[in-house]
């Protein structure tokens, strides 16, 4: 897990000295937006027009941020228009690549072999992690943005003149502050907070972290038993957010990065409600464990120096999962 100086290659490993063992997560580089008619968007900068077969995703299927703009362009039917390349899960000495393997789709908009070669091409001095998911201007040939966020937030609006049938808002006005308060909430306790404590350096900073991870956890599970999802009974932004999290998180975090107080299988409204949201149509597909456990116990050699990965545990996301009993009850 390297990084780019300058625009030169660098193998090594988060510097967590200065922080006192607590794992920090730096702020995406490329924040640019598309929009319908190309004017800028929410953080000023425009000059990228929603149109078809414009755009190309890079993703990884092990990485929970990837995995989000994934379903988002499954869920707004812009398989067709956006098109993708997905890296080989191992991340080693050169960072993410195209190496052949099954479940990769090669590079074929840029040729790269590496992922960082991208970030090159889009700026020849960055420096920064290199990271997925990339969304590429075929037609400009840079980055739009590397920010899996506000990617999810352009495919749900931006693109909705093209995609005629799709114009399902999982952002709407009236949810949008609850849906921001939410956003916090989550990403600091739970996406980022499995991370905070595997990648955490001293006892007492996985202590702190793992402990908040599952005081949310634990509130997590209260409010979903009261409810079908997290802002009632309409799937929101904020559930997509969480949903990548808590579907790798038996398979991969439990184990590799210690988050092993309970499983998610351990909560069983929360994983009534995981099972809820994989079934929504075309969203299993886009979850494949093996990438997700190959790239977390091989690629991460001061976690699991041996590289082993292990057979288990096995859920089944695909039963039967009871949600509409909790409609009932709240009706």
């Amino acid at each position: 897990m390297g990084h780019l100086n300058n625009g030169q290659w660098v193998d090594e490993w988060y510097d967590t000295k200065i922080t006192n063992g607590k794992f920090v997560r730096k702020d995406s580089s490329f924040r640019n937006w598309i929009t319908a008619d190309g004017k800028p968007g929410p953080s000023g900068v425009g000059g990228f027009i929603a149109e078809p077969s414009r755009y190309h995703l890079y993703i990884s299927y092990a990485c929970p941020w990837a995995h989000r703009t994934l379903i988002f362009r499954t869920l707004k039917n812009l398989e067709k228009i956006i098109s993708i390349s997905v890296v080989n899960p191992y991340m080693g000495s050169n960072g993410w690549t195209f190496e052949p393997g099954n479940g990769v789709i090669p590079d074929n908009e840029n040729n790269c072999a590496y992922l960082y070669q991208l970030y090159t091409s889009a700026n020849k001095q960055y420096s920064g992690r290199v990271t997925v998911p990339i969304l590429w201007d075929k037609k400009l040939n840079t980055i739009v943005s590397n920010e899996s966020s506000e990617i999810i937030r352009m495919f749900n609006k931006s693109f909705n003149k093209i995609i005629t049938g799709k114009s399902i808002d999982f952002y709407p006005k009236e949810l949008q502050k609850e849906i921001d308060s939410l956003n916090v909430w989550i990403y600091e306790n739970i996406n980022n907070g499995v991370y905070k404590a595997g990648f955490a350096t001293t006892q007492d900073a996985y202590n702190e972290s793992v402990t908040e991870l599952f005081q949310a956890l634990n509130k997590l599970e209260t409010i979903l038993s009261k409810q079908r999802y997290l802002l009632g009974r309409t799937i929101t932004e904020c559930d997509w957010r969480l949903f990548p999290t808590l579907i790798r998180f038996d398979a991969a975090y439990f184990g590799h990065f210690k988050c092993n107080i309970k499983r998610i299988e351990d909560y069983p409204n929360i994983f009534a409600y995981v099972k809820d949201l994989y079934q929504i149509k075309g969203i299993n597909k886009t979850v494949n464990f093996d990438h997700i456990k190959s790239h977390y116990y091989k690629s991460h050699k001061t976690i699991n120096p041996t590289g082993i990965v292990p057979i288990g545990p096995i859920s089944d996301f695909s039963g039967s999962h009871n949600r509409d009993k909790i409609i009932q009850h709240i009706v």
